[in-house]
């Protein structure tokens, strides 16, 4: 066993014991339930969550100094997971499941209901979580709401995006930066990319007019920026979806395995394309990692199924060219992958390709200069 693996044993008995001392002396924090948005099809639905302690990280504020979201960003990746917590699951057809939550304190449960409850917003389809049973006193509010993404009959394709310096300013190429936007800026500090907000909307519009596109977000973040992640999207006006996270882990991978990135946006990616088997797709992601490569997979596994690829030109040279190679192998598989530079390039390609109207560029492009107006720095260290 490696010397990570190691670590990663050590660091988890050590939580498990810190946490068991809690619960005797009565001090652990309040406990919540974090339903996760998901999704299904109107025979099956995925519901996934975590049951924590609750840290009391404060709702984001334009006000609020560095020195406080640092601290916000500790309490979550400081959060103490219940394990062995009991739940029971209601799709709204009558019946009721019982769900048991993991040694990280998740709980993920397939269901195949009888009927759905209504829908909100055309896509998603609300069902009850209750805390039924757990090792520490039960909170006041015991029922939560997971929100379960069902594409309609009439969807004309999906979205898959990632996030981080795909829709989240995040400079991953640049470690000193990111750290700084990462730690030290909310939901509300944190910077979209110009235009991206709008770009989205039209895709989810589509053709049909009836903004029922649905979007899927993954992303190698790890889930303990869930609700970080879920701001930012509400806050700045972009089409919610589920958001496929990472479980944080320190175990190494095993020699010759495809890189956690990879695997896990690979393995997520893959699940989407075959829950909706009739249902084409766009892809988008950056340069800046391996989406194009991802992406290049995605199309020979499932040929067929994706209708465009736009990936945001980071500014390196050499991952540029990486993009462009993989762009010229797809040509011959009748799918086009776009390297642009900005939102507007990309508009500019879906509405000439039928995907939205071409008055889109012209929405997109006037929300970039919006935009383009906002100070890139809210603000100094307070």
């Amino acid at each position: 066993m490696s010397l990570l693996n190691h670590l990663s044993n050590l660091a988890e008995n050590a939580d498990d014991l810190l946490r068991r001392a809690r619960t005797r002396l009565g001090l652990l924090h309040p406990v919540q339930v974090l339903p996760y948005r998901s999704y299904g099809t109107p025979n099956r639905l995925y519901v996934k969550g975590r049951v924590l302690t609750n840290k009391g990280i404060t709702e984001p504020d334009p006000s609020d100094s560095y020195l406080h979201n640092l601290l916000n960003m500790y309490r979550r990746f400081d959060s103490q997971e219940i394990p062995g917590a009991h739940l029971c699951i209601r799709p709204g057809d009558g019946s009721e499941h019982t769900v048991v939550t993991d040694e990280e304190g998740y709980f993920t449960l397939n269901i195949e209901p009888q009927r759905l409850n209504a829908p909100v917003d055309y896509l998603w389809h609300p069902v009850e979580v209750e805390l039924l049973q757990v090792a520490a006193p039960l909170p006041e509010m015991r029922i939560s709401t997971a929100p379960v993404l069902v594409p309609p009959a009439d969807a004309e394709y999906g979205i898959i995006s990632d996030l981080d310096d795909t829709v989240i300013q995040t400079s991953a190429t640049d470690i000193m930066r990111m750290a700084r936007t990462v730690l030290l800026r909310n939901a509300r500090s944190r910077m979209p990319f110009k235009g991206v907000a709008e770009f989205y909307r039209q895709l989810q519009l589509g053709r049909n007019g009836k903004r029922n596109n649905p979007f899927f977000y993954v992303s190698s973040s790890p889930w303990n920026l869930y609700d970080l992640l879920e701001d930012f999207l509400a806050l700045n006006n972009i089409p919610p979806g589920p958001l496929l996270l990472r479980d944080m882990a320190l175990k190494r991978k095993q020699q010759g395995d495809a890189s956690e990135h990879h695997g896990h946006k690979l393995k997520e990616l893959d699940n989407l394309l075959l829950t909706y088997p009739q249902l084409p797709f766009v892809l988008i992601g950056d340069s800046g990692q391996e989406d194009a490569n991802i992406y290049r997979e995605v199309v020979r596994r499932h040929p067929g199924r994706i209708l465009a690829i736009y990936i945001r030109d980071v500014n390196l040279p050499e991952r540029s060219a990486m993009v462009e190679r993989v762009s010229k192998e797809l040509r011959g598989e009748q799918v086009e992958m776009l390297l642009v530079k900005d939102t507007v390039n990309a508009a500019e390609h879906a509405a000439a390709s039928g995907l939205v109207f071409s008055e889109s560029v012209q929405a997109v492009q006037a929300e970039k200069e919006k935009d383009e107006a906002t100070p890139e720095d809210p603000g100094e260290v307070k």
